[in-house]
Order: structure tokens, then C-alpha cells, then sequence
């Protein structure tokens, strides 16, 4: 409980300024700050000490927007502790001043200052306002680590290692009576360079040349070097402390003669306003829904082309995880795109769950199970999951072919591509162009300002700027945006709601014929329904994607349709089912020209063989010089046996532009229709945190009520312990023998009073605790627990010690 004393007074610690916030109050700081839930603290003291702490305090301030951390700067070069109005001046300036024109930070100062305190990082009443210890060694100025403000270190500082004669020199240059110590100089000094009256008067009878030294510096940075022997004006602000050493070479600034200068500001341009995001041009919303319809349609197939084109021969995966640059470039060229886009398909894919290494000995990645029930999913819904997919991945493309901090070349699919602050800044983004009228598209640079304002932290910010450009380009590739500007199933998406039904009436419905033309090509007049588009892969090449897909015949795409088990004859029909326009004449040459040859020649295993009713056509095999690697010799007049490998053999003869067939030991040809491989069922990959996450409305009310339970039982008053007891410091845990313990304890249950007792549970971690026993017995003590809340038994002899509140405590 809180000390009677302390009611109404300013608290004189973190610790005592939560302690006198509410529920909700204590519940809004661990919202903004989650890392101080991991675990929950035992009391107000430990929550207080953990907010403290440097990598707790480092993460507050990353999350900062620009005018909070600016005045968070403000107070780590103002006073310890300082007024509100002191505060207000170095934000805005001294009233009154050229500099002090207010641009809305006097407006917005108790904004930022609420927020600093919500997160713990302030505390004190607005006449004595704190920065925690550690927030302010972050921010203040050190030799080592300039502050953001450009100020350096205050005449106190730097005059720390200096002699007393030479303080005593400066104090009588500037005109001031000598002292008896140097902490009395050093008092004197300060006063003079924060007096304006006197420090106008001081600097009216400077050289001009020294108003042009200060003006250099008086922004930061605050240190310049000098030559063993100075040029007069430097002499003349050295001799008066305007300038006061840093190194045998080096001078700097005083803080106080920097804010001087400044008129009193901390930074040279406070931002305590967010630039806002206009639209930059403004569309159709109609034309920016058929736009990013049309892209999410593309999305689809490019996906659908590149795990198709994984099933049969995947590429291998890297022995330290990732795909290779070859294999990249490889579906960079299936996908007739660059290799950047083409990282970004794999990594979205891989996000999806469509494909995934399938952990065999030769390890190679391959679709997943998940990719077959994909494909039978409507258009609409299969976007929905791409999408989703990339909304919450922390994978980042965009680092494809870059280096880590090791030097090691950042690989597709590789382990160190995950970016936890991914997910946030394209939540983030498409926010900023759903808070756009509908249709409106706004100016990059300006989109980017307005994150940097939001997050400003070096690093944080550059990083957050990069997944913002990468953002906006994924988007529109993707389909979220079109032209730009946010379309209505991206902000159905952003909204947390079912895209596919916005998106399903802007996609044209698949055809279920193609237009066959005499130059051996065919024109899909839109997306094609499954079986026609199955087919027509393996009977025809892509030529051109886009609104209409052009496909071209050729014989190696007829062979491969005759190996894939179908005949001219279900060639042609199929084609005539299909087509609105008659087949033609040289199509339909070319599937039966390629149909008579194909077969003509059996390649069997023997090692393997040729086989072929028609010498002739053998004694030509064997007299071209391309067959020379194969090892062909005859075996029959009908039959050449080879050293090759029948795929080989296969490969060979078709390069040479015969068109064999493969066959069993039977005699019967072999249908080489390879099973597509699959990967074991893989669940989705999880995305990496970007630190715990956001508590809900349960676990928060339960953490603030232990907290306060917590905080009951280490400062409630107790009676002063026998003689024989060990009173120990406040908030240790009390220390009696087990007689001693036992018998409170059963006092405490005859009474119905409440007790306060030491104990360590059987994961040895200790705390301490107010029960009312109610039961003693077989070595268990029964009781209601205050600080859990609830009726708890406990075994005596991890019971380290008992005190009985004091008469006011019970």
C-alpha cells in the first residue's frame, strides 16, 4: 500500500509515480511498452526497475514519433529536474525571440509530454519533470556520442578536468570577482553564459571574426579543432570560456552559450506537427479497381507458373538454406521477369505455403500439398490467400542479393530475410492510402516523410523507409493498389474483411475456347479454365501473356503431348472442341507429321537400345557424327544397342530430330508423364515478431490486478518481530523458525486475521504474500491469498517466514 505520507506530495521516484497511477493508467503503459509483461512483475518496484532498463528504454524510444523524441532530446539537455516552462522554451524558444516563432509546439508539447509519461519514460509533476536515468544517458551529449540536438556537454562538464587557476583566469576575463574554489567559479560562469542581459553585453564587445566562429558551431556540431596557436578570435572566446577545451586540439561549445545563441531552442527545427498526405492525383475509383484487378489476375498466373514449373525437377536447396543465384535466374527467365521480381513471387509463394523444401536427402524445394487444394479455389479467394500471405510476413524480397553483416550474400528463401517491422510498416502504408479519398494516390516522398516523422530513430527509420518503397511496389504488382491509390479489396483486406467478394466481380470469368490461327499459335481471349489451360500447357509454349495469352505450337510441344500419352487423333479433336475458329491446315500437318515420325524409333534399356523396323533409318543414325557420344553399335539389322542411358539416349536422338519413343520391357511405349512431386504437408511459416506481442483486454486486467496484489503484500506495515526474528530491510522476505511460523499461522486461522509470509515455490522463484489462513494442517497451511485473489493452500515448509500486520494493515 502506498505510504499515507506521500499522499497529495510529488512522488519522489518512478517507482512511487506508478504506484499513484490507476488501473488504467498502469494498463496503458504495459499496452505501449508489451516487453515489460516478460513475465509479469511482482510489484510496482520491479515494474519500475524493469521500465528502466537499457534495452527496455531503447525499444521506447525506437517507437517514438519525431516531436515525443524531440522532447525527450529537449529534457535530456535541460535541468535535472525541469519546470514545465523550461521545457516549453527549449522546444519553442525564448518569448519574444526571432527563433522563439511558435510552429505549434507550445500546442503539442503536452501531447508528447502525455505520451513520454503514459510510457514511463517521464514521471515528476510539471514544475519537477524527470527523464529516466537511463532514457537521459541515451539522449545527453557525450564526447562519444553527440546529441541529436547538436548542443555538447554544460560548463560543469566540461570544465571537470580543468586546473582551478585556469577557471579562475576565465573568470576574470570575463569581468567576474574571483572565488575561493572552482565549484563556485564554475557556478559563477554558468549563471553569466544563462543571464541574456549580461551574455548580450559580453558578446557586443567580441570581434566580429569570433561571431562567425560561434556561428559554425552553435548548431552542431559543437566541437572544432584548433592549431597550437590560434587565430585572435578564437584566443579572445577561449580566454573568456566561450570556447572551452575538449582535447589538446579541440574546443567545443558550452551547452549554455549554445542555447544562448539559439534563442533558447534545443533543436535548430522542432516538428511537432505530422506532414500530412495529400493526394497527389486522383483516379477513377472504377479505373483503379480494374487496374489492380488485372494485376491481382497476372499475380494469380504468375504464381500458378512458377510452383508448376518446381514439380517435377525443383531446385536444390543451398547447404546452408536458400536458393542459389542460378536457380534464381532460372525462374527469372521461366517467369520472363527480373530476378528482383522474381525473388519476390518465390518469397510470396513460400509465405503462402505453396511451396517448401521436402527434406529428403537430396533436398530440393517443391510445391507443398497446400498448392493442389489452391488451385481448385476460386480466382477471387486464391488472391485472398496470396495476399493475406503478404500482409503478415515479415520475409522481405526486397533484400535478395544483398550482404549481411558477415559479408555472406543474402539468398531467395534464405534464413536472415525476415524483418519484424515488415507486417507493421505495410499495415502502416496502405493505412496512410485508405485515409485518401477513394481513388487518390499520394506523392512517395511525402508518404515517406510521414514515416520517418512517425518512427525517427536512426536505423529504424532507414530501415522503415526501404519496406515502405518496397511496400508500394509489391502492392501494385500484387494487386492491393492500382495506379497508386488503394483499391476496394486492399482495403478490405487492411479492414481485416473477405477481399474475394470484391474482387470476384472485377476478374473477367474463365473461357472455355482459344482462337487457333494459321501461323501455329492460338490466342486465349482470357483466363482459360482449368482442364482447356492444363492441357494447352503441354500441347503449345507461351509466346505472350498479358489481357490475351498467346500460345505457339511447335513439334517439340506436339512430341511432348504424344508422350504425355494423347494421339494425333485426340489431338485434333480436342483442338476442335475448343477452338471458335476451324483448325488449320498447318496445325493440323504438324500434329499428324509429328505423330507418324514419333515412335518410329524404340529406346529401350539394355544399358539401353534403339529399336526399328526401318534399317535404313538405323544405318543413318549411326553414319551422322552426333551420334558418336551416345556409343551406339548394331546389335540385329533392327536393333542398335548404346552406351548411353535411355533418358540420355532419348535426349540425344531428339537433338538430332528424330522423334523416338520410350518402351517397356514389354515392347509397349512408355507414357512420360512424370508424377508431380509434392512436399510432405507443411504448415504455414511463422512470421517473426517484432518483440511480445500486444496484450489483450484479459491478460492486461490480470497483470495490472497481480501487480497491485503484488505491491500490497511487499509494502504492507507489519508488526515488529520477536526477538528471536530477523527483521531484515523492507520488502525482503521475512525470516522466522518453523515453530515460529507454524504457530502465527494457526493463530492467524484461530483469528480469522490476515498474515504476511516469505515463500518459495517449487521453481525456487521466492515472493512474498498476504493470506488469511483458514486451515492448518498435515503440513499445508489453506488460506485466501490477496495477492492472487483466490483461496491457495501452501506447504509450511517452503513457507520462509510470517509477520502479522500491523492493527491499521488488517
Amino acid at each position: 500500500m502506498p505510504d499515507p505520507s506521500t499522499a497529495g506530495s510529488a512522488p519522489r521516484s518512478l517507482a512511487e509515480a506508478l504506484r499513484a497511477r490507476d488501473d488504467d493508467g498502469l494498463g496503458a503503459l504495459l499496452r505501449a511498452r508489451p516487453d515489460l509483461l516478460s513475465p509479469v512483475p511482482g510489484d510496482v518496484t520491479q515494474l519500475a526497475t524493469r521500465a528502466g532498463t537499457r534495452a527496455s528504454v531503447v525499444r521506447a524510444l525506437d517507437r517514438l514519433d519525431r516531436f515525443a523524441l524531440q522532447t525527450a532530446e529537449a529534457l535530456a539537455v535541460g535541468p535535472e529536474p525541469c519546470p514545465y516552462a523550461v521545457l516549453e522554451s527549449l522546444l519553442s524558444g525564448d518569448t519574444g525571440t526571432t527563433s522563439g516563432a511558435d510552429n505549434g509546439a507550445r500546442a503539442e508539447l503536452p501531447r508528447a509530454l502525455a505520451t513520454l509519461r503514459e510510457q514511463a519514460l517521464v514521471w515528476g509533476d510539471d514544475e519537477r519533470l524527470r527523464l529516466v536515468r537511463t532514457a537521459r544517458e541515451l539522449l545527453a551529449p557525450s564526447a562519444s556520442r553527440p546529441s541529436p540536438t547538436g548542443l555538447g556537454p554544460t560548463v560543469a562538464e566540461a570544465t571537470a578536468g580543468m586546473s582551478p587557476t585556469r577557471i579562475q583566469e576565465i573568470v576574470a576575463a570575463v569581468g567576474l570577482p574571483a572565488t575561493h574554489d572552482p565549484v563556485s567559479a564554475v557556478t559563477a560562469l554558468t549563471a553569466l553564459f544563462t543571464d541574456p542581459v549580461r551574455m548580450s553585453a559580453l558578446l557586443d564587445e567580441a570581434p566580429a571574426e569570433a561571431h562567425q566562429v560561434l556561428g559554425r558551431l552553435v548548431w552542431g556540431p559543437p566541437y572544432g579543432e584548433v592549431t597550437p596557436h590560434p587565430t585572435p578570435p578564437v584566443r579572445w572566446l577561449r580566454d573568456r570560456g566561450l570556447l572551452l577545451p575538449a582535447s589538446a586540439r579541440t574546443v567545443l561549445l558550452p551547452r549554455e552559450v549554445a542555447l544562448y545563441l539559439r534563442g533558447g531552442l534545443a533543436h535548430r527545427a522542432t516538428e511537432p506537427l505530422a506532414p500530412a498526405v495529400p493526394a497527389h492525383r486522383e483516379h477513377r475509383p472504377q479505373l483503379v479497381d480494374a487496374n489492380a484487378a488485372g494485376q491481382a489476375l497476372a499475380a494469380l498466373s504468375t504464381v500458378e507458373e512458377l510452383v508448376k514449373s518446381w514439380e517435377h525437377a525443383g531446385p536444390a536447396v543451398l547447404r546452408a538454406g536458400g536458393l542459389s543465384v542460378r536457380d534464381l535466374k532460372r525462374a527469372a527467365s521461366t517467369l520472363d521477369t527480373d530476378e528482383p521480381s522474381a525473388a519476390f513471387w518465390i518469397e510470396l509463394s513460400y509465405a503462402a505455403g505453396l511451396l517448401a523444401s521436402d527434406s529428403e536427402a537430396d533436398e530440393r524445394y517443391a510445391p507443398t500439398p497446400a498448392f493442389d487444394g489452391w488451385l481448385e479455389l476460386p480466382p477471387a479467394e486464391r488472391w485472398s490467400v496470396l495476399a493475406a500471405a503478404w500482409l503478415t510476413a515479415t520475409r522481405t524480397p526486397g533484400l535478395v542479393g544483398e550482404q549481411d553483416a558477415k559479408g555472406r550474400t543474402l539468398s531467395a528463401l534464405g534464413a536472415e530475410l525476415d524483418r519484424s517491422a515488415a507486417p507493421e510498416v505495410r499495415r502502416r502504408i496502405l493505412g496512410l492510402l485508405a485515409d485518401l479519398p477513394e481513388g487518390g494516390s499520394p506523392d512517395p516522398a511525402v508518404l515517406l516523410a510521414r514515416l520517418a516523422w512517425e518512427r525517427p530513430v536512426r536505423g529504424t527509420s532507414e530501415l522503415r523507409a526501404r519496406l515502405a518503397r518496397w511496400t508500394l511496389t509489391e502492392a501494385e504488382v500484387l494487386g492491393v493498389t492500382g495506379r497508386g491509390a488503394l483499391a476496394a479489396p486492399g482495403r478490405a483486406l487492411l479492414e481485416g474483411r473477405d477481399p474475394a467478394p470484391l474482387l470476384a466481380p472485377l476478374l473477367p470469368e474463365p473461357v472455355d475456347h482459344v482462337l487457333l490461327q494459321a501461323d501455329l499459335t492460338a490466342v486465349a481471349p482470357g483466363p482459360l479454365r482449368r482442364p482447356l489451360a492444363e492441357v494447352l500447357a503441354v500441347l503449345a509454349e507461351i509466346e505472350s501473356k498479358g489481357g490475351a495469352t498467346v500460345y505457339r505450337f511447335t513439334p517439340g510441344s506436339v512430341r511432348r503431348a504424344l508422350d504425355a500419352g494423347h494421339t494425333a487423333v485426340d489431338l485434333q479433336s480436342f483442338l476442335a472442341e475448343h477452338s471458335r475458329t476451324p483448325v488449320p491446315q498447318p496445325l493440323s500437318y504438324l500434329i499428324d507429321d509429328v505423330a507418324r515420325r514419333h515412335g518410329h524409333l524404340r529406346v529401350g534399356a539394355a544399358s539401353s537400345y534403339v529399336r526399328c523396323d526401318d534399317d535404313g533409318m538405323l544405318n543413318e543414325i549411326l553414319a551422322d557424327k552426333r551420334s558418336a557420344g551416345l556409343g551406339l553399335r548394331r546389335l540385329a539389322p533392327t536393333v542398335l544397342a548404346a552406351q548411353a542411358e535411355p533418358t540420355a539416349l532419348l535426349d540425344g536422338l531428339r537433338a538430332m530430330g528424330y522423334a523416338p519413343a520410350a518402351e517397356s520391357r514389354t515392347g509397349d511405349v512408355l507414357v512420360s508423364r512424370a508424377d508431380a512431386h509434392r512436399t510432405p504437408a507443411r504448415a504455414l511459416p511463422v512470421p517473426v515478431p517484432d518483440g511480445p506481442p500486444v496484450p489483450d483486454r484479459t491478460l492486461l486486467g490480470a497483470a495490472v490486478r497481480a501487480i497491485r496484489a503484488g505491491d500490497l503484500a511487499a509494502t504492507a506495515v507489519r508488526k515488529e518481530p520477536a526477538a528471536s526474528g530477523s527483521p531484515g530491510a523492507p520488502g525482503e522476505l521475512p525470516r522466522t523458525s518453523a515453530a515460529e511460523t507454524l504457530a502465527t499461522v494457526q493463530a492467524a486461522a484461530l483469528t480469522g486475521s490476515a498474515v504476511w509470509i516469505g515463500y518459495v515455490n517449487a521453481d525456487g522463484a521466492a515472493s512474498q504474500r498476504v493470506i488469511a489462513p483458514v486451515r492448518v494442517e498435515g503440513g499445508f497451511v489453506t488460506g485466501y491469498d490477496h495477492t492472487a485473489d483466490e483461496v491457495r493452500t501452501f506447504a509450511l515448509h517452503r513457507i520462509t517466514g510470517v509477520a502479522e500486520l500491523a492493527e491499521d494493515q488488517v
